[in-house]
């Protein structure tokens, strides 16, 4: 499947809005791109040769966020046990993929989840 360049767009602000968190860093395990802070993912990012489909995957607590992004297409709980913990993969190729602005508060969500208190307080203090 090749990747849309409106896909690619979304996919680069929601990379670029991770990183730009306090203590977000990018790393490759598995040959995939993450963002990862205090050394936990908190933002699967994937690929993007068009090897797998792009999408995000994140970490959402929040019931109704977590609820609301089930509802777009192709989004699922994360696999691995994951989804049970509250992680969702997003693919951001489908006809009615959230936008870029939905994603990055979903990585901020998934941020927030996962990040020491002292650098969610950092985030809050911008």
């Amino acid at each position: 499947m090749a990747v849309t360049e409106n896909a690619l767009k979304k996919w680069e602000k929601a990379r670029e809005f991770a990183l730009g968190l306090p203590g977000g860093v990018e790393e490759f395990p598995w040959g995939e791109s993450v963002a990862k802070v205090n050394r936990k993912v908190f933002v699967f990012l994937g690929v993007t040769d068009g090897s797998h489909p792009l999408g995000v995957t994140v970490k959402l607590r929040d019931e109704a966020a977590h609820a609301h992004a089930l509802t777009f297409p192709g989004a699922e709980p994360s696999g691995y046990g994951l989804g049970k913990a509250g992680w969702v993969r997003i693919p951001l190729q489908e006809r009615g993929a959230p936008t870029a602005e939905l994603l990055c508060e979903w990585v901020e969500e998934s941020y927030r989840a996962i990040a020491p208190k002292r650098l969610t307080a950092e985030l809050d203090a911008r």
